[in-house]
């Protein structure tokens, strides 16, 4: 996305460029306009005086035949060619609805993970920004419209809401206040808030009596509830409630994913502790890789990050040089991050994994085989039967929800064509580096590796991935009978 920032100011310049062209064109069309004005105002007070004198019978006679026909090609001449030229190079870069729906839904993610309100985005009140940006009223009305097209009708009634709220403040917009209130009622109907729906759809039709579909809705509502009110054996219809619609209001729809709260929990660094007695078994150490030549001068710092799973971070693994290369190498390869069909073993895309990543093999540059190196020395793992490595940026609320990186007994296809047996280990970079074992010395999966990606907030995440396989290992981490590690 970078890049389209740099596409954008480019345009910019070309628009600047099409304006002073028409501003100049105009100005020329202007002064002759003037100049003949008077001259024409002369000329037609005493024609046959005026023509009297034989200059201005040539220069009439001149200026229709050649100089208003130069005045007719300036005219016609297009001066936006140029920039119509250069939008149309660039529009094979532009994002499409597709990309608008994703940063859209990546918006709502990162609202629901953070527990953001729709305000806190409008106003920019993101923590750890250094650039201040506001969304509109048309800007909300579209994030709620992506969500209600969607059926996602709670976040549809948190952003139609926003956008009604900035309306209700004075704020300006394409969008009427008719339409916002046309969604919202609806969003909210099917949110199982009839009072309020009533409410808002008697406020639609007080600003627009003829509205087609509110007059209908509002009788559909009225019998509802009257049918809801008789049911539950109530006279009167209890009032709608007065507190304005935001996060919390109402409870957000379960999915798919069955410990999205736990994850989320953890996101914002509400999940487990550990207790002081489990903290002082970790501890910090410099790591030679069992003596390994390349390390006994510069051992790697090693710490441990959990006691289980065994999971050890690894410090300085990366120079600036480095990051900055691999991310040189990989940026023109980037494309939709993919997970193995667990059925098929096919790499496909998926809504759980939002990504971009490449795959780098050691040849490409000197800078992938010295880490690739680096990587086998530490781990003493071989990278011969390891994947390549893989390299993935996280863009707008990108996130990798909870998974496992070892196939399951149900997942036979898994790893069948890479003919190397099951991830036995994963390495990543993150500048610094974390390292864990995915499977028991059995060859069993540990199930407490389960691990995820959280939406990225602010700024930009890139991550470089190594993942061993069991053939090559044998030595270097024989088998065991037992699932104990």
């Amino acid at each position: 996305m970078t890049d389209l920032i740099f596409t954008e100011r480019e345009l910019v310049q070309s628009l600047k460029e099409y304006i002073q062209a028409q501003e100049s064109k105009l100005e020329t069309v202007k002064n002759w306009a003037n100049k003949l004005d008077v001259l024409t105002r002369t000329s037609t007070s005493d024609p046959e005086g005026f023509l009297a004198h034989p200059v201005n019978a040539y220069k009439l006679v001149k200026r229709l035949n050649t100089e208003w026909s130069e005045l007719e090609s300036l005219v016609l001449h297009d001066p936006s060619d140029g920039f119509i030229s250069n939008i149309s190079m660039h529009r094979q870069y532009f994002p499409d609805a597709e990309d608008e729906m994703g940063a859209a839904k990546a918006l709502m993610r990162l609202q629901d993970t953070y527990h953001l309100d729709s305000e806190s985005f409008s106003k920019g009140k993101l923590p750890g920004v250094r650039y201040n940006a506001f969304l509109t009223v048309d800007d909300c009305f579209d994030m709620g419209k992506t969500a209600y097209n969607e059926n996602d009708y709670y976040h549809s009634v948190l952003w139609m809401q926003q956008a009604l709220r900035q309306m209700d403040a004075g704020e300006e917009s394409k969008t009427s206040k008719a339409e916002v209130l046309d969604y919202l009622s609806y969003s909210v109907y099917r949110m199982g808030d009839l009072p309020r729906a009533i409410e808002l759809t008697r406020r639609l039709l007080s600003i627009d009596p003829s509205h087609q579909r509110a007059g209908g809705n509002l009788r559909y509502f009225e019998q509802l509830l009257s049918k809801e009110l008789r049911e539950k054996g109530h006279d009167e219809q209890e009032p709608a409630d007065e507190k304005p619609i935001q996060l919390g209001t109402y409870e957000r729809p379960k999915d798919y994913l069955p410990e999205r709260e736990i994850y989320e929990s953890l996101c914002r660094g509400e999940g487990v502790k550990m207790t002081s007695r489990r903290l002082s078994r970790l501890f910090c150490r410099y790591q030679d890789g069992n003596r390994n030549p390349r390390l006994l001068l510069k051992p790697m710092k090693e710490e441990d990050e959990w006691d289980n799973p065994h999971i050890v971070r690894y410090l300085e693994v990366l120079s600036d040089e480095e990051i900055e290369k691999i991310k040189e190498l990989a940026k023109p390869r980037l494309a939709r991050a993919t997970v193995r069909d667990p059925k098929t073993g096919v790499l496909i895309t998926a809504h759980y994994r939002v990504s971009k990543s490449a795959w780098l093999e050691a040849e490409e540059d000197p800078v992938i085989a010295r880490v690739n190196q680096r990587i086998e020395d530490v781990t003493a793992l071989s990278v011969d039967t390891a994947e390549l490595l893989q390299v993935a940026n996280y863009g707008v609320g990108g996130q990798y929800e909870p998974h496992y990186d070892f196939s399951r007994k149900d997942e036979p296809e898994a790893f069948k064509s890479l003919g190397t047996g099951n991830r036995v280990a994963t390495y990543l970079n993150y500048g610094t580096a974390v390292f864990w074992y995915n499977l028991f010395r059995s060859g069993e999966g540990d199930y407490r590796t389960r691990h995820a990606a959280c939406p990225v907030l602010v700024g930009s995440k890139w991550v470089s991935n190594k993942w061993f396989h069991e053939r090559g290992q044998e030595f270097r981490r024989p088998c065991g009978l037992t699932e104990v590690d």
